[in-house]
């Protein structure tokens, strides 16, 4: 009996961290979005002069800070690439979010920006979305948790009923 309990516990639990899921990929994409957003906004002086001096070509500037013989302005080529770089990390991270939910979850798993990752999980704000996504991926952890358990706890049941004792089972009589 307590065992079911404990069952549904587990479930519910299991339920409700589902629930989590999409809302964290949702919140990370979010964050994805507002750096990309930030470092275009940093870049838009930098890419009037680009426009106007090096045919649009970021590169090109980038390449000309590095030449010139100012040491000020050859120093500014280090932040300039590293803002094109970020930008293009953001970018490629906002294209792999535009999958369908599960794919977003293993890019995020195997792939995901680790410092953005670790950003979202420090900010991280719980809520219950019942949207599609959240309500399957909760659905699909419970039901991972409750199979994961009743595979466990087979091998027992069985002997209980074959009356071959099990060792360290004398609890689990109990409950």
């Amino acid at each position: 009996m307590l065992y079911r309990y404990l069952l549904l516990v587990l479930a519910g639990t299991a339920l409700l961290l589902g629930i989590q899921i999409p809302n964290f990929v949702d919140q990370y994409q979010k964050r994805v979005d507002a750096h990309l957003v930030e470092v275009e906004t940093n870049l838009r002086g930098f890419q009037q002069i680009a426009d106007r001096f090096d045919k649009g070509s970021l590169d090109a500037l980038i390449a000309r800070h590095e030449a010139s013989n100012d040491p000020a302005f050859r120093a500014e080529a280090v932040p300039l690439r590293d803002m094109v770089e970020r930008r293009a990390a953001f970018r490629a991270e906002a294209l792999a979010l535009q999958a369908p939910m599960p794919q977003q979850v293993v890019h995020l798993a195997l792939r995901g920006n680790r410092p953005l990752i670790a950003e979202t999980r420090a900010a991280y704000s719980f809520n219950i979305p019942l949207t599609r996504d959240a309500v399957l991926a909760g659905a699909v952890s419970a039901l991972a948790v409750v199979l994961v358990l009743e595979l466990l706890s087979w091998p027992v049941r069985r002997a209980r009923r074959s009356g071959v004792p099990v060792r360290g089972t004398s609890r689990l009589r109990d409950l």
